[in-house]
Parts: C-alpha cells; structure tokens; sequence
C-alpha cells in the first residue's frame, strides 16, 4: 500500500512567501512537474489555504510565489497601519486588490476543479462557528464543491483589523480561519483517519509554517496593556502547539513513530510580519536555505512518486 501523504501550510499573510518560495525550490531540485502532485490532501489557512488551492488547481509552487511576490505591495500598501485607523473602526486593507488578484488567477474555477483533495478553515462569524471548505471526497460533501476558489480564498484570508469580514455570495460573513485553525495539521490527520479512512501508520505529514518566533511571556508586568499586545501571539503558539501534538498523537507517536515534519524556522522577534513587504526578499531566500537543508530528508520520504489525481465525487 502506497502511503498517505499530506501537505498542511499554516496562515501568516505575506510570510506565505516562506512555504511558498519552499515548495518551489523542492520543485526546482527535483525537476517536479507541481510539488502538488505528491499529495494525496492539502491543508491550508488563510494565505497556505491560497497555495492550496493554487496547487489543488494545477498551479505549480514556482507560480504561486510568484503570485504571492507580486502580490504583496498591491494588497499591503504602506501608510494604513496606524494605530488611530483602528481605533476609528477602519479595517488596514482594501481586499479589493487582493480579490482582482486571485480572479485573475484563479477565474471562476471551483472545488470541484481541484486534482488534489483539500481542507481550507476559515469561521462563519453569521453565527460563530467554525467552517472549513472540502473537497468532495466523500458522498457526504456534498455543497463545497460548488464554491469557487475566489470564494474560498476570501473566505479563508478575511484576517481581522487587515481586512474585514469577506461577505459571500450565500449571506455569510466569514473571517480568517487562523483564528481558529491557523495550524491545520490536526485537522487534516483527523480528515485521513475518519472520512478517508486510512490506518494511522500509513500517513505521511509535511508541515510548513511562515516562520516562529521566540516570545518571552515571563518579561514585564502582566497588566491588561500587557496582554493586550501578547494575546494574539499567545491564542496563535498554543493553537499551533496543541494541533502538532495532536497530529503527532493520532499518527503514532506514542509508539515511537515519527509521522510529521515540521519546517517552520525560528527567527529573531519582529523580523517578519503578516503584512511585512519589504521582507519579501528575505523570505525567499528563507525558503531556498531551508529547502536546500531539507531535500535529503524530503526526496524519498514525500517526492519519489506522485499520487494519483483525485477526482471530485460530485461534479
């Protein structure tokens, strides 16, 4: 039996470079038609939910950070980061741009257009749950399918303060699905092991982060202002923390198994940012040494043979 292999690429705005410019180098290496091809699931939030449906669509990694390179400076244009702007109740960003761009890339493609299965959050705020866009690869998805990619994309990246709430085209106001899911590893493993069935020892995860940061939460006087500045930084480790140690948990690692590998490089405290542009450079060159350090370990292990395409259930 061929294994199960999965690809989870966290959300982080324009640090998305950083798995982005990774993939692409992997590409580049080995001569891969689309890094995409080698994965039976695909999880992404918010800007890993764009890759996502870049490469479920048949767009290679080189494209998309490509994409996301170009992108940046029209999405996050300087000067709407103020803190008075969001005292006032403006949002930092237009999505107008964001939305052409994606149109442009993506047209009226949907779900159902996907060769690759895959799993996208994002957070109904209509009613205050979660909502997480399928692929149909079960008779039980039965809707998704439908949605276009645009959609999806809006659905997954609303960020909250950057970009407001993405109304779609079915009445639902919809914010970034890293406020809940920002790490999706868990949630992918849980999707093979329940409605595509696969035996935990089968199952391969490569997960990719847009970089980490040391955060010292002992410094300072624990005020309100404190954890004002903290929470964030604070709700998004631990999330990150527990969905790796539950994917880890569920793929065996009680056993000694070692079923995930995660690449998501520490760099110093503030070195990048969600909306951070002219890091950009810098964050594909992160890709490139860290993909350089990696190919020994990712060849065989998730790029000997391409899987098959998947085909929607529903059409």
């Amino acid at each position: 039996m061929s294994r199960f292999k999965i690809l989870s690429i966290d959300g982080g705005g324009i640090k998305g470079v950083f798995p982005a410019s990774f993939l692409g180098e992997v590409e580049t290496a080995f001569d891969l038609t689309s890094a995409g091809r080698y994965f039976d699931l695909i999880a992404g939030t918010s800007v890993g939910g764009i890759l996502a449906l870049g490469l479920g669509l048949g767009l290679t990694a080189r494209e998309m950070a490509k994409f996301l390179v170009s992108l940046g400076p029209g999405v996050f244009p300087p000067g709407n980061t103020s803190t008075l702007r969001l005292l006032l109740g403006f949002n930092r960003y237009d999505p107008g741009p964001l939305r052409s761009a994606l149109e442009t890339i993506f047209g009226k493609k949907t779900l159902a257009d996907s060769q690759i299965r895959l799993l996208i959050p994002s957070f109904d705020a209509s009613k205050a749950d979660i909502h997480i866009y399928k692929t149909a690869h079960s008779k039980r998805l039965m809707m998704d399918y439908r949605v276009e990619a645009v959609e999806v994309a809006m659905a997954t990246a609303a960020a909250p303060t950057y970009f407001p709430a993405y109304d779609s085209k079915n009445n639902i106001a919809f914010v970034d699905g890293g406020v809940w899911g920002n790490n999706p590893v868990a949630l992918a493993v849980v999707e093979a092991l329940t409605l595509l069935r696969q035996d935990p020892d089968n199952i391969d995860v490569l997960s990719l982060g847009c970089t980490d940061e040391p955060l010292d939460f002992k410094s300072g006087w624990h005020t309100g202002l404190y954890w004002l500045r903290r929470a964030v930084f604070a709700a998004m480790r631990g999330q990150s923390r527990s969905a790796l140690g539950m994917a880890m948990h569920l793929t065996g690692r009680d056993k000694g198994a070692d079923r995930i590998l995660r690449i998501d490089p520490i760099v110093r405290t503030n070195r990048f940012c969600l909306d951070g542009t002219k890091q950009i450079v810098d964050l594909r060159g992160l890709g490139y040494s860290h993909a350089r350090n990696a190919l020994p370990d990712i060849r065989e292990r998730f790029f000997s043979e391409p899987c098959e395409p998947f085909v929607s259930l529903h059409k």
